[in-house]
């Protein structure tokens, strides 16, 4: 039933990209000085309109397939650039590819160096055992099912913003499963709540989702002006957290005994990471420059930081040695292995970052051919701006929402701040409408496998969408200052 279901997803999903690709207007590179070809009935048009969606249908198979998400879409870019490139040689142009090839890889390097000092903060942390001192701390306490069930969705709701949602989800769902055990009713219920709580934290902060930090690094919308989005994700999770949790029983679950510790220096390397945020919005808010200058920064201080960890722990292998000379395992340090930066560097999500790549420039080259421009109208002419953004939340539960928000800052349609924000919201939290809608929901279905199921967050849709649909109410009202221009 289950590869039935992916099937039937992966050729929605191949219809929806389709219309997706029709329904976006040029791409912002596209200035007077470059002049582009419409190649949108060009054989090389159309054949890169179809490896592209050969290429996302194999992303979308992935589990069943078992081949990275990168590896397809990173080919088709390839592909699609140099019959692009190919075509306008042709025509004796051999300089507007390049540039365009640049426009993107310049936007693709910023989201790179961002994500990449954010994981490997992340890492860092989930080394030194701060993650597992949080999950201790609340298995240990003794709470109820109902009362584990608020915590956690609150703490996946404050945490997102500043980890990402996928990470903040993972630990969460971990919680639940360890104090429901085989109360599979409370734990599917507590990670539903949990991916919902992840997706709305992470959509009123550049930190909590990819699309939230592609639009503030994009400069679309200032760090501060992502926080009046705080009271309709609020909404968007507490609606369906409230009537969820009717169905959990108020019941006391067997005691847990389990420890953890934070390694040296765990608070410190914390404290270097509010820094390190710190620092980004500073370098876009003040000197102008991009954040990624800020988190590079910061990563930099945690090199240094962890050079000085890696001293203290050469030093206590040095100190504790037996009659053979050998080193032994003390304070959390392994044997003969001191802590090293570049091993948390390496742990990084490379798969997940070089997928980024295929996507933003298989995009961008679908863009330079035509096809972003072709039927602009439909989406934010004739629907309007507002039926525009709540439909593209929803192809965000179906679509992966990377590649729709790249479209959509592609494009960059001409609508007032508030709509962007509206589009920025929609993004966010419209992956929560289906289980496999957003990272986060993929991932805990790995984790709680067979017990947080699509079908199991299927049978809540319905309050899941009563709060998407309450969230863009509570926005287009209390905001409603933001709009300058006409809302439908």
């Amino acid at each position: 039933m289950l590869t039935q279901l992916q099937n039937s997803r992966a050729i929605l999903s191949t219809l929806i990209l389709s219309l997706l690709l029709f329904a976006f207007p040029q791409i912002s590179f596209a200035s007077e000085e470059m002049h582009l070809l419409d190649l949108t009935s060009h054989w090389a048009g159309y054949a890169a309109l179809t490896l592209f969606i050969l290429a996302y249908v194999l992303v979308i198979l992935e589990e069943e397939i078992h081949m990275r998400k990168s590896k397809p879409v990173m080919l088709a870019a390839g592909i699609i650039w140099a019959m692009v490139a190919f075509v306008y040689a042709q025509h004796g142009d051999q300089h507007t590819v390049a540039q365009a090839i640049r426009h993107n890889l310049l936007e693709y390097a910023e989201l790179l160096l961002f994500l990449l000092a954010a994981m490997t903060y992340i890492n860092t942390m989930g080394e030194r055992g701060v993650f597992d001192a949080l999950r201790s701390w609340l298995v240990n306490q003794g709470f109820s099912l109902r009362t584990i069930f608020w915590l956690t969705g609150i703490l996946a709701f404050f945490i997102s913003p500043i980890a990402d949602n996928l990470t903040t989800a993972l630990l969460m769902a971990t919680v639940a499963m360890a104090v429901g055990g085989d109360n599979h009713k409370f734990v599917a219920l507590a990670c539903i709540n949990i991916v919902v709580a992840a997706n709305a934290g992470g959509a009123f902060s550049p930190f909590g989702d990819i699309t939230t930090l592609m639009v503030w690094q994009k400069g679309v919308i200032d760090f501060q002006d992502f926080f009046v989005l705080f009271i309709p994700s609020v909404v968007n999770w507490l609606i369906p957290a409230v009537l969820m949790s009717m169905a959990v029983p108020n019941e006391q679950p067997e005691a847990l005994n389990e420890t953890a510790k934070m390694k040296d220096g765990a608070l410190v390397i914390v404290g270097l990471f509010l820094v390190t945020i710190t620092m980004a919005v500073c370098a876009h808010n003040f000197l102008h420059i991009p954040p990624v200058i800020g988190m590079m920064t910061g990563l930099a201080l945690l090199k240094l930081y962890g050079y000085t960890i890696k001293m203290r722990d050469q030093q206590l292998l040095h100190s504790v040695v037996d009659d053979s000379h050998s080193a032994l395992s003390v304070e959390g340090v392994p044997q003969d292995k001191p802590f090293n930066i570049f091993q948390q560097l390496e742990r990084a999500e490379w798969d997940t970052l070089m997928f980024f790549y295929g996507i933003i420039l298989c995009v961008g080259g679908l863009g330079t051919i035509g096809y972003l421009s072709v039927g602009s109208q439909l989406m934010y002419g004739d629907l309007g701006p507002t039926n525009a953004n709540i439909i593209v939340g929803l192809l965000s539960a179906i679509i992966d929402n990377i590649p729709v928000m790249f479209a959509v800052l592609s494009m960059m349609p001409d609508m007032d701040h508030g709509q962007w924000l509206l589009v920025t919201l929609t993004a966010g939290v419209g992956g929560s409408l289906l289980s496999i809608g957003s990272a986060a929901g993929v991932a805990v279905m790995g984790q709680a496998r067979g017990i947080y199921t699509f079908f199991a967050h299927l049978k809540w849709i319905w309050a899941i969408a009563l709060g998407y649909a309450a969230s863009i109410w509570v926005h287009l009202w209390l905001n409603a200052d933001l709009f300058t221009g006409t809302v439908i």
